[in-house]
């Protein structure tokens, strides 16, 4: 066998295992219980963060984590643009 030949076989084979590993890896859906909004103070006012998975499960975290939270619900669906 060639070393062009092995080189194209060992990326095809690696290839191959990344698209099985990828079909079969476990899909986590979003609790709406774990995304929290994040307040400046108790009145509510200034959102600072929010932490957890959007309505298409896609991960939110920005900002910080205070005292001052809301939790539950399901995040706004922002999907990435089309490329």
């Amino acid at each position: 066998m060639t070393k062009t030949l092995r080189k194209t076989v060992l990326a095809a084979l690696v290839i191959g295992v990344a698209t099985i590993a990828s079909i079969t890896a476990p899909v986590t859906k979003a609790e709406a219980a774990s995304n929290c909004t994040y307040y400046s103070d108790a009145s509510h006012t200034t959102v600072v963060g929010q932490f957890g998975k959007d309505c298409c499960n896609n991960t939110v975290a920005w900002g910080v984590k205070t005292q001052y939270s809301v939790c539950g619900g399901c995040f706004i669906c922002y999907p990435p643009p089309p490329r």
